[in-house]
């Protein structure tokens, strides 16, 4: 079974999907932990409903990032993870958490990364004029949103579209695509580090497509 630890700061939505794949039987995993920036985090409220090892670590308590980093990693790797998933984790890792997991830590982003890495990704597909929005994941590097891209959702963008409107549709196909991901590493069908994706041992020459 694949032991998958879950980085969050709000509402928990892609944990919630991951857990309840499981519940269903639809994905061989197990989240051995769920960690937080927030203490409030949707993510921590559902992680102990589902009766799962939620902690939280408080930035403001240490004197820099990087020792933050240091201590939120230390916690996440006595979780004995196989897989880190940052699933809307909105804090900035330093290269030196980073560097050592890259073999195993993928983040969901809610777009065609490499389009509009960081916030705002709905507004900025509108205002760009896109015809298509979605979401990607890929492999967590010391550079934001800058991995290699495993796969992507895609959905048309409606002339009625808001940001609010765009990101409600988009967020069911982020889950199953979230996922699927994970199922893959659970078949141990994924490997990846910082330059390179490769499925069922090929490598991959554009990302894979959920729908």
């Amino acid at each position: 079974m694949l032991r998958v630890a879950v980085l969050a700061s709000g509402r928990g939505s892609n944990l919630h999907a991951l857990v309840d794949a499981i519940g269903r039987g639809e994905l061989d995993a197990g989240i051995v932990g769920v960690f937080s920036d927030k203490a409030g985090a949707g993510a921590l409220v559902h992680a102990r409903e589902a009766g799962l090892a939620a902690t939280h670590v408080d930035p403001k308590t240490f004197a820099s990032r990087a020792d933050f980093d240091r201590a939120l990693f230390e916690r996440v790797d006595a979780s004995e993870a196989d897989l880190i998933v940052c699933a809307g984790f909105m804090r900035i890792l330093s290269p030196e958490v980073v560097a050592p997991r890259v073999a195993r830590m993928i983040n969901i982003h809610p777009s065609l990364l490499p389009k509009y890495p960081g916030l705002h990704t709905h507004q900025r597909a509108l205002d760009a004029g896109d015809h298509e929005h979605g979401a990607s994941v890929h492999v967590v590097i010391p550079a934001l949103d800058a991995g290699p891209v495993i796969a992507q959702t895609r959905l048309a963008i409606a002339p009625e579209d808001t940001a609010e409107s765009l990101a409600a549709r988009l967020l069911p196909q982020e889950h199953r695509l979230l996922v699927q991901v994970v199922r893959w590493c659970s078949a141990r069908r994924l490997r990846f580090d910082a330059e390179q994706v490769r499925f069922d041992e090929q490598p991959l020459t554009e990302p894979l497509r959920v729908d």
